[in-house]
Protein backbone atom coordinates (compact mmCIF):
# COMPACT_ATOMS: atom_id res chain seq x y z
CA UNK A 1 0.00 0.00 0.00
CA UNK A 2 2.82 2.40 0.88
CA UNK A 3 4.55 1.54 -2.38
CA UNK A 4 1.42 2.29 -4.39
CA UNK A 5 0.99 5.59 -2.58
CA UNK A 6 4.62 6.51 -3.28
CA UNK A 7 4.32 5.66 -6.96
CA UNK A 8 1.07 7.58 -7.25
CA UNK A 9 2.58 10.53 -5.43
CA UNK A 10 5.57 10.62 -7.78
CA UNK A 11 3.25 10.66 -10.79
CA UNK A 12 1.00 13.40 -9.42
CA UNK A 13 3.89 15.62 -8.28
CA UNK A 14 5.66 15.23 -11.62
CA UNK A 15 2.51 16.09 -13.55
CA UNK A 16 1.84 19.15 -11.39
CA UNK A 17 5.44 20.30 -11.74
CA UNK A 18 5.22 20.15 -15.54
CA UNK A 19 1.78 21.80 -15.64
CA UNK A 20 2.25 24.53 -13.03
CA UNK A 21 6.03 24.86 -12.69
CA UNK A 22 6.61 26.98 -15.82
CA UNK A 23 3.87 29.40 -14.76
CA UNK A 24 5.35 29.75 -11.27
CA UNK A 25 8.87 30.22 -12.63
CA UNK A 26 7.76 32.83 -15.15
CA UNK A 27 5.86 34.83 -12.55
CA UNK A 28 8.77 34.72 -10.10
CA UNK A 29 11.86 35.04 -12.25
CA UNK A 30 10.90 37.00 -15.38
CA UNK A 31 10.50 40.76 -15.63
CA UNK A 32 6.83 40.93 -16.61
CA UNK A 33 4.25 43.68 -16.80
CA UNK A 34 0.60 44.11 -17.61
CA UNK A 35 -0.13 45.38 -21.13
CA UNK A 36 -1.38 48.93 -21.60
CA UNK A 37 -4.92 49.52 -22.85
CA UNK A 38 -3.64 50.00 -26.41
CA UNK A 39 -1.45 46.89 -26.21
CA UNK A 40 -4.32 44.84 -24.86
CA UNK A 41 -6.53 45.92 -27.77
CA UNK A 42 -3.72 45.03 -30.20
CA UNK A 43 -3.27 41.60 -28.60
CA UNK A 44 -6.99 40.87 -28.74
CA UNK A 45 -7.10 41.82 -32.43
CA UNK A 46 -4.15 39.55 -33.21
CA UNK A 47 -5.46 36.65 -31.10
CA UNK A 48 -9.05 36.77 -32.32
CA UNK A 49 -8.54 35.06 -35.74
CA UNK A 50 -7.06 31.99 -34.06
CA UNK A 51 -9.54 32.01 -31.18
CA UNK A 52 -6.94 32.34 -28.44
CA UNK A 53 -8.23 33.30 -25.00
CA UNK A 54 -6.36 33.47 -21.70
CA UNK A 55 -7.20 34.51 -18.16
CA UNK A 56 -4.31 36.96 -18.01
CA UNK A 57 -1.75 38.52 -20.34
CA UNK A 58 1.84 39.32 -19.36
CA UNK A 59 4.40 41.18 -21.46
CA UNK A 60 8.16 40.73 -21.22
CA UNK A 61 10.61 43.32 -22.49
CA UNK A 62 13.01 42.27 -25.22
CA UNK A 63 15.86 43.67 -23.12
CA UNK A 64 15.03 41.01 -20.54
CA UNK A 65 14.21 38.26 -23.01
CA UNK A 66 17.02 38.80 -25.49
CA UNK A 67 18.18 40.93 -28.39
CA UNK A 68 15.51 43.31 -29.65
CA UNK A 69 14.34 43.66 -33.23
CA UNK A 70 15.88 46.31 -35.44
CA UNK A 71 12.98 47.02 -37.77
CA UNK A 72 9.30 47.62 -37.27
CA UNK A 73 8.60 46.37 -40.79
CA UNK A 74 9.74 42.80 -40.12
CA UNK A 75 12.88 42.97 -42.26
CA UNK A 76 15.14 39.93 -42.42
CA UNK A 77 17.82 41.76 -40.41
CA UNK A 78 15.60 42.00 -37.35
CA UNK A 79 16.34 39.67 -34.47
CA UNK A 80 14.63 38.87 -31.21
CA UNK A 81 12.88 36.10 -29.31
CA UNK A 82 9.32 36.80 -30.56
CA UNK A 83 8.07 34.46 -27.87
CA UNK A 84 4.40 33.50 -27.54
CA UNK A 85 3.33 30.93 -24.97
CA UNK A 86 0.33 30.05 -22.82
CA UNK A 87 1.12 28.52 -19.46
CA UNK A 88 -0.87 27.32 -16.52
CA UNK A 89 -3.83 24.96 -16.04
CA UNK A 90 -7.38 25.69 -17.25
CA UNK A 91 -8.85 28.59 -15.31
CA UNK A 92 -5.40 30.07 -14.65
CA UNK A 93 -3.96 30.31 -18.13
CA UNK A 94 -1.54 33.16 -18.75
CA UNK A 95 -0.52 34.36 -22.20
CA UNK A 96 3.15 35.41 -22.16
CA UNK A 97 4.39 37.65 -24.95
CA UNK A 98 7.68 39.37 -25.58
CA UNK A 99 7.17 42.99 -26.57
CA UNK A 100 8.73 42.48 -30.00
CA UNK A 101 5.71 40.38 -31.01
CA UNK A 102 3.73 43.64 -30.93
CA UNK A 103 6.39 46.03 -32.17
CA UNK A 104 8.57 44.06 -34.60
CA UNK A 105 6.52 41.39 -36.31
CA UNK A 106 4.30 41.66 -39.36
CA UNK A 107 0.65 41.21 -38.45
CA UNK A 108 0.38 37.92 -40.34
CA UNK A 109 3.33 36.48 -38.41
CA UNK A 110 1.88 37.49 -35.04
CA UNK A 111 -1.54 36.11 -36.00
CA UNK A 112 0.05 32.81 -37.03
CA UNK A 113 1.98 32.48 -33.77
CA UNK A 114 -1.06 33.22 -31.63
CA UNK A 115 -3.18 30.81 -33.66
CA UNK A 116 -0.58 28.07 -33.16
CA UNK A 117 -0.72 28.64 -29.41
CA UNK A 118 -4.52 28.63 -29.52
CA UNK A 119 -4.32 25.21 -31.16
CA UNK A 120 -2.16 23.89 -28.34
CA UNK A 121 -4.61 25.23 -25.76
CA UNK A 122 -7.61 23.74 -27.57
CA UNK A 123 -5.98 20.30 -27.80
CA UNK A 124 -4.72 20.44 -24.17
CA UNK A 125 -1.17 19.78 -25.33
CA UNK A 126 0.43 21.06 -22.11
CA UNK A 127 -1.91 18.97 -19.97
CA UNK A 128 -1.19 15.87 -22.05
CA UNK A 129 2.54 16.40 -21.69
CA UNK A 130 2.18 16.77 -17.92
CA UNK A 131 0.19 13.54 -17.65
CA UNK A 132 2.65 11.72 -19.93
CA UNK A 133 5.64 12.79 -17.84
CA UNK A 134 3.80 11.82 -14.66
CA UNK A 135 2.95 8.38 -16.06
CA UNK A 136 6.53 7.68 -17.17
CA UNK A 137 8.02 8.77 -13.82
CA UNK A 138 5.39 6.81 -11.89
CA UNK A 139 6.29 3.68 -13.83
CA UNK A 140 9.98 4.35 -13.20
CA UNK A 141 9.25 4.72 -9.48
CA UNK A 142 7.40 1.39 -9.54
CA UNK A 143 10.48 -0.27 -11.03
CA UNK A 144 12.93 1.40 -8.65
CA UNK A 145 10.87 0.51 -5.57
CA UNK A 146 10.51 -3.09 -6.87
CA UNK A 147 6.73 -2.73 -6.76
CA UNK A 148 6.83 -4.52 -10.11
CA UNK A 149 9.51 -6.97 -11.29
CA UNK A 150 12.41 -5.24 -13.01
CA UNK A 151 12.17 -7.05 -16.35
CA UNK A 152 8.44 -6.59 -16.89
CA UNK A 153 8.51 -3.14 -15.30
CA UNK A 154 11.30 -1.95 -17.58
CA UNK A 155 9.45 -3.25 -20.64
CA UNK A 156 6.31 -1.47 -19.49
CA UNK A 157 8.30 1.73 -18.92
CA UNK A 158 9.61 1.64 -22.50
CA UNK A 159 6.11 0.92 -23.83
CA UNK A 160 4.54 3.78 -21.87
CA UNK A 161 7.29 6.14 -22.97
CA UNK A 162 7.01 5.26 -26.67
CA UNK A 163 3.22 5.52 -26.61
CA UNK A 164 3.49 8.88 -24.87
CA UNK A 165 5.99 10.19 -27.44
CA UNK A 166 3.82 9.01 -30.32
CA UNK A 167 0.61 10.41 -28.83
CA UNK A 168 2.29 13.72 -27.98
CA UNK A 169 3.25 14.17 -31.61
CA UNK A 170 -0.32 13.44 -32.70
CA UNK A 171 -1.61 16.06 -30.26
CA UNK A 172 0.89 18.66 -31.53
CA UNK A 173 -0.04 17.96 -35.14
CA UNK A 174 -3.72 18.25 -34.20
CA UNK A 175 -2.93 21.63 -32.62
CA UNK A 176 -1.22 22.76 -35.83
CA UNK A 177 -4.25 21.59 -37.82
CA UNK A 178 -6.55 23.68 -35.63
CA UNK A 179 -4.37 26.72 -36.21
CA UNK A 180 -4.38 26.04 -39.96
CA UNK A 181 -8.16 25.70 -39.94
CA UNK A 182 -8.44 29.09 -38.28
CA UNK A 183 -5.91 31.23 -40.16
CA UNK A 184 -4.51 29.10 -42.98
CA UNK A 185 -1.71 26.54 -43.11
CA UNK A 186 0.73 28.77 -45.02
CA UNK A 187 0.28 31.62 -42.56
CA UNK A 188 1.19 29.36 -39.63
CA UNK A 189 4.17 27.89 -41.51
CA UNK A 190 5.34 31.38 -42.47
CA UNK A 191 5.15 32.45 -38.83
CA UNK A 192 7.25 29.48 -37.68
CA UNK A 193 9.88 30.15 -40.34
CA UNK A 194 10.00 33.88 -39.61
CA UNK A 195 10.56 33.38 -35.89
CA UNK A 196 13.20 30.72 -36.50
CA UNK A 197 14.97 33.21 -38.79
CA UNK A 198 14.81 35.93 -36.14
CA UNK A 199 16.32 33.57 -33.60
CA UNK A 200 19.06 32.49 -36.00
CA UNK A 201 18.10 28.81 -36.02
CA UNK A 202 17.35 26.39 -38.85
CA UNK A 203 14.14 24.37 -38.36
CA UNK A 204 15.28 20.78 -37.88
CA UNK A 205 13.64 17.72 -39.37
CA UNK A 206 13.29 14.44 -37.56
CA UNK A 207 15.56 11.39 -37.49
CA UNK A 208 15.77 8.37 -35.22
CA UNK A 209 16.94 10.49 -32.28
CA UNK A 210 13.73 12.56 -32.34
CA UNK A 211 11.59 9.46 -31.84
CA UNK A 212 12.15 10.02 -28.14
CA UNK A 213 10.73 13.55 -28.07
CA UNK A 214 7.12 14.41 -27.28
CA UNK A 215 7.08 17.40 -29.63
CA UNK A 216 7.91 16.80 -33.31
CA UNK A 217 10.76 18.83 -34.84
CA UNK A 218 9.77 22.26 -36.12
CA UNK A 219 10.96 21.45 -39.63
CA UNK A 220 8.56 18.50 -39.81
CA UNK A 221 5.69 20.64 -38.58
CA UNK A 222 6.44 23.29 -41.21
CA UNK A 223 6.70 20.69 -44.00
CA UNK A 224 3.36 19.21 -42.97
CA UNK A 225 1.73 22.64 -42.98
CA UNK A 226 3.23 23.44 -46.39
CA UNK A 227 1.85 20.18 -47.78
CA UNK A 228 -1.59 21.03 -46.44
CA UNK A 229 -1.32 24.57 -47.85
CA UNK A 230 -0.53 23.16 -51.29
CA UNK A 231 -3.50 20.82 -51.12
CA UNK A 232 -5.78 23.67 -50.05
CA UNK A 233 -4.41 25.95 -52.76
Amino acid sequence: MIGLALVGGVGVIAALAVAVGPLYAADRFRDLREPTTAERAQIEALADPGGLAADRVALESVDEAGEGGTSGSGEAAATGPADVSVRGPPGRRVLFLTEDVLTDLDEDVAVGLLAAEAGRVATYYAEFRAVAVGAVLAMLAAVVTTLVPFQSGFAALIAVGLVSFWAGRRVQYAADDRAADAVGADRVADAFERVAERRGVEPETGDWSTWFEVQPPLGDRIARLRERGTEEG
